[in-house]
């Protein structure tokens, strides 16, 4: 489904980008007038009137593929799995903590030396890897 998505995703960017670019090629009501008086407009590729057709039916079918796909992603992102929204996942999260059993823990062991208040420890000369002070 998260393929299906970001195909989706990158065709939609590419559709609106070329249909920018379509737009833009297309030349407004009023250049119709400057080629009557000899300027360049009128020896385009596709000659005085030809480019409007094409150019017209080619921005028609991009500007329908391109809602087309905007409706595919909005299908998409409104029936996807998962929470809802942020505080169900929340819910979900705390009810499976809660039914997670519970270790109790009897007697904590640790690696750290005996503290000064075991009676053992004054019982016993202190050991240490410096000489005899004198």
């Amino acid at each position: 489904m998260q393929d299906l998505n970001a195909i989706l995703l990158v065709v939609q960017v590419l559709l609106s980008v070329s249909l920018i670019a379509l737009i833009l090629l297309q030349h407004g009501k009023g250049a119709d007038a400057g080629a009557a008086f000899g300027s360049g407009a009128s020896a385009t590729v596709f000659g005085a009137k030809g480019s409007g057709n094409f150019l017209t039916k080619s921005t028609a079918i991009l500007a329908t593929l391109f809602f087309l796909t905007c409706l595919a992603l909005a299908y998409m992102s409104s029936h996807r799995e998962g929470p809802a929204s942020l505080v169900d996942s929340i819910v979900e999260t705390q009810a499976v903590e809660q039914s997670a059993p519970v270790m109790k823990q009897t007697e904590t062991t640790t690696d750290l030396p005996p503290t000064v208040e075991d009676p053992a420890v004054d019982a016993a000369p202190a050991q240490t890897d410096l000489p005899p002070s004198e």
